[in-house]
């Protein structure tokens, strides 16, 4: 799916990479927890999360994140705006919640990237 199909499936406003909409993309990650996209998200996926601050841009440039979604209508600060343009990492926000635009994308064909995690604990 385009990035541009994503937009319009989450009535999503471009902050960042305008120019990036006809980039594919298959699988998406939602967290709010940046150790957790360090831990689980793969290459050239969707980050869906609710965090603004310029770390964000940082994680997905080192993770290879495809583009950013905001959820819950969020804004990013310029700091992070003018990061995610030096980076040329998309941004884009959307009204609807974490939970709603997984929804959304996840019935349009967008999978997670990855089910479920290991199960690491101590076995006794």
């Amino acid at each position: 799916m385009k990035l541009q199909e994503v937009k319009k499936i989450l009535n999503a406003e471009v902050i960042v990479g305008e120019e990036k909409l006809d980039m594919e993309v298959k699988t998406a990650f939602g967290a709010d927890l940046m150790s957790d996209v360090l831990a689980f998200a793969k290459a050239g996926s969707l980050l869906l999360t609710g965090l603004t601050n310029s770390q964000v841009i940082r994680i997905a440039h080192v993770m290879d994140i495809a583009a950013i979604i905001l959820v819950r209508g969020k804004k990013p600060p310029t700091e992070t705006i003018n990061l995610a343009k030096e980076f040329k990492i998309p941004v884009l926000t959307t009204k609807y919640i974490l939970f709603e635009t997984a929804g959304r994308l996840y019935t349009k064909g967008i999978v997670g990237c990855l089910e479920q995690v290991e199960d690491h604990s101590a076995h006794g």
